[in-house]
């Protein structure tokens, strides 16, 4: 009686154990950018697929784009979805290019001999910008954002230019304090200790793999991780898209494969793959969501490891 007795007890033990375990594990936090929205038709359409899916998600609008309205009227209509302005400062797409929202005689040192942003950071930084004039210019795209009628959260820097420089990083934190605005992370610097990690250089054969593989087995339990993605669906205006900055983004003979890059990613995150994964080994979130109860006038910058 009395071994039935210790065993029932061992059994009780190991049982409470493990369901207190159980109760008390996080799942990692699993956050999804998607970027560069408002650029083109098709990057829209990719964002009205996934926020139809009801997932927390992020997107980055380019509100310097000339497709931006396009988002903005989407995004509206879909509170799963978290919006941030990608600043842009380049234009990086060989005859499809865009130019600052101030004109280019209101900010002359942003713009190349067309009026149009330069096409690499590279250039941007050869240009001899005016810090004076990069902050006229991202004050007004952050306040067509803002009189645009639909909910801004963050900024983040499109091609990382916005936050390259020490400077750069001083001015960009400055606008988002005095537009009570967060900073997303890029991939050297957090403000909200997310961990970084995109798959846009990963070649379209292993991209999926790669992506499930990252997701299932390598996010960070004890910190929020965000993915990046950069996705569109297939079109005309996609396959014709050149990226001036990226051998990556060509094939062989030098034809584009950005179209088959982009909607790549689209389809990898709208697969059931990926999808059924969401409260079993993570749990997605958008930036409303993980800001919820902070001060973001307080931005502390930290290393992305």
């Amino acid at each position: 009686m009395k071994k039935a007795f210790k065993f029932g007890l061992f059994i009780l033990l190991v049982v409470t154990i493990n369901s207190a375990s159980a109760q008390g594990t996080k799942l990692p936090e699993l956050l999804i950018r998607l970027d560069d929205i408002g650029m083109n038709h098709s990057v829209n359409m990719a964002a009205k697929a996934v926020a139809e899916t009801g997932m927390p998600v992020s997107v980055s609008i380019q509100f310097a784009c000339p497709w931006y309205q396009e988002a903005v009227a989407i995004l509206k209509n879909y509170p799963n979805v978290c919006v941030g302005i990608h600043l842009t400062l380049t234009a990086e797409w060989k005859y499809y290019r865009w130019g600052p929202v101030l004109g280019p005689s209101a900010v002359p040192s942003l713009v190349d001999s067309l009026g149009y942003f330069h096409s690499s950071d590279r250039a941007f930084e050869h240009g001899h910008y005016k810090l004076d004039e990069v902050e006229k210019e991202l004050s007004a795209q952050i306040e067509r954002a803002l009189h645009s009628g639909i909910k801004i959260t963050y900024v983040d820097p499109h091609m990382g230019v916005a936050l390259s420089t020490p400077e750069l990083r001083a001015l960009t934190e400055k606008l988002a304090r005095k537009y009570h605005l967060a900073i997303s992370t890029l991939s050297n610097v957090t403000y909200y200790g997310e961990t970084y990690k995109e798959m846009w250089g990963e070649p379209i054969a292993t991209k999926k793999s790669a992506f499930m593989d990252y997701v299932e087995h390598h996010l960070n339990p004890d910190r929020p991780n965000l993915m990046v993605i950069h996705a569109a669906t297939p079109s005309p205006e996609m396959d014709a898209m050149i990226d001036e900055n990226s051998r990556l983004m060509s094939d062989a003979n030098g034809n584009s494969i950005v179209s088959q890059h982009r909607q790549t990613e689209l389809n990898m995150i709208l697969s059931p793959d990926f999808t059924s994964l969401n409260g079993k080994k993570f749990e997605l979130t958008n930036y409303a969501q993980l800001l919820k109860g902070k001060d973001l006038s307080v931005l502390k910058a930290t290393k992305v490891e």
